[in-house]
């Protein structure tokens, strides 16, 4: 392949050298801010080899190609262009180019992204967990450390790893929050740490011991009571004392003496914010985070199917829109408090969308006669799909033929529906496909009716867009 004359082609079909304001690459992907996208050429793009598909989002421009060659594409951008790689300045320049709720979704992102493979392997560790302690998997009413005893130490390391990433999540999010603030991620952690310190009162049990009427551990200075309970899994709080400590720590910076900055701003950053915190952020966000875990578990509850049909049709077009980063957060404090959410029921729902994206695509992969190039892409993007990565699937092929969105989305609504009447959940981050069974709660036949979800999503998905696809003509279809 001529990866130069591809990078001119692309360069040619997105407006030239002077159209970009900067670039970068992520495994996939060109990440392009562009000064007018309406100067693309998406014919001349579609038309390309290279390109599996494109689209735009957060104030950017995206241009899928391909692990292994985008890397080499870029390069010979570089080459032309004379612009070097530059993430954080494509980052900048596309912010710069959202809305503020935009931005708000991007922050969120940001911070909680670099932390999933933590949570993830948590979360995955409580499946294996939960595949050893669980009573009825392998046999009848009794679990597999019970029937076999030489497993339970293995059960017991096994759930502290698990349990470690949720317990001290403070520090994760301390460290990321604080460094996408524009502060010292050092302080970040620090601040976590003192609010998951041992000597405080567990959050796990301060729910407990309100409920029983137990004393409540507190410190009594300057005649207030400020109670000694720590903020295990707590997200919320955890994200506005980040900003409180990021926001003081620069303001001390531009007042305290160079001489004196090392010393000073750590000392007065973290004991101010820590103060702030335990004494009226921290309580007032912890009320707001158990409002909020409570309140989607009961709509899910409630809503039972009709929230899951809702929730799985509206699923792919929140992608669309970058808004689906947001749940990051949201699944966190589920997953987080396990023990009284039975976990996320966001994840398996993502699944039903991303099976049902996977579907419609390798629906056009038969449908589809004279283009070799969208048969091609509808194939591997369709395989690829089933196993959590829909990007390829959803822009490179469904969004373009539209028809086979529309039988995705129907499919993930109706597989969404099933999942959600026998309240299907999720008690691990993890791969939204195929491969999530390990991150699906066995409680209730959890596993049994994530995997018929999956069969609804992808049959109708399938079949659906099969059905539409009698509605257009030879014309439409083969291209």
């Amino acid at each position: 392949m001529n990866y130069k004359q591809s990078a001119v082609e692309i360069l040619s079909a997105i407006g030239g050298e002077e159209n970009v304001d900067a670039m970068a690459h992520c495994a996939t992907r060109l990440r392009l801010v562009l000064k007018d996208e309406n100067l693309v050429d998406e014919k001349i793009l579609s038309e390309m080899d290279i390109v599996k598909g494109t689209f735009s989002t957060g104030g950017q421009y995206q241009i899928i190609v391909g692990s292994g060659t985008v890397n080499k594409i870029f390069n010979e951008l570089e080459k032309i262009t004379g612009k070097e790689a530059s993430t954080t300045e494509v980052k900048v320049q596309g912010n710069k180019k959202m809305n503020p709720f935009q931005q708000f979704v991007k922050m969120l992102s940001d911070i909680f992204v670099p932390i999933i493979p933590a949570i993830v392997a948590g979360g995955l560790l409580m499946g294996i967990n939960n595949i050893l302690t669980a009573p009825g998997i392998f046999y009848d009413g009794q679990s597999l450390i019970e029937v076999h005893n030489q497993f339970k130490g293995l059960a017991e390391m096994i759930n502290v790893f698990a349990n470690a990433p949720f317990t001290l999540l403070p520090i994760l999010i301390g460290f990321s929050a604080a460094k996408r603030f524009g502060g010292n991620a050092f302080l970040g952690a620090a601040l976590g740490m003192i609010l998951v310190h041992p000597d405080l009162m567990s959050a796990y049990d301060y729910p407990k011991a309100l409920e029983a009427g137990k004393a409540i551990p507190h410190w009594d200075i300057f005649g207030l009571d400020i109670n000694q309970v720590g903020y295990q899994g707590q997200v919320l709080p955890m994200l506005v004392a980040s900003y409180i400590l990021v926001t003081f720590e620069k303001a001390l910076r531009r007042v305290i003496p160079t001489v004196l900055d090392n010393l000073l701003t750590p000392l007065l950053s973290i004991l101010v914010t820590a103060f702030i915190t335990f004494s009226f952020v921290g309580p007032i966000t912890r009320t707001l985070g158990y409002w909020l875990s409570d309140g989607l578990t009961w709509l899910y509850e409630f809503g039972g199917a009709l929230g899951g049909l809702i929730f799985g049709l509206l699923y792919a077009p929140i992608v669309i829109t970058g808004m689906h980063h947001s749940f990051i957060a949201i699944e966190t404090q589920l997953i987080a408090d396990s023990a009284s959410t039975g976990g996320s029921f966001i994840f398996p729902i993502a699944t039903m969308s991303n099976i049902a994206q996977g579907a419609a695509a390798l629906a056009a992969f038969f449908i589809v006669k004279e283009n070799k190039k969208l048969k091609g892409v509808a194939s591997a993007a369709g395989i690829s799909a089933l196993l959590g990565i829909t990007e390829p699937a959803m822009f490179g092929v469904n969004l373009k033929l539209r028809y086979p969105f529309i039988g995705a989305i129907v499919g993930s609504g109706l597989g969404a529906a099933y999942i959600s009447f026998f309240k299907v959940k999720a008690i691990a981050l993890g791969t939204a496909g195929i491969p999530g069974f390990i991150s699906i709660s066995g409680q209730n036949d959890g596993w049994l009716h994530y995997g018929i979800g999956m069969v609804i999503a992808f049959i109708v998905a399938f079949g659906l867009t099969y059905a539409l696809s009698y509605k257009k003509s030879n014309k439409t279809i083969s291209t």
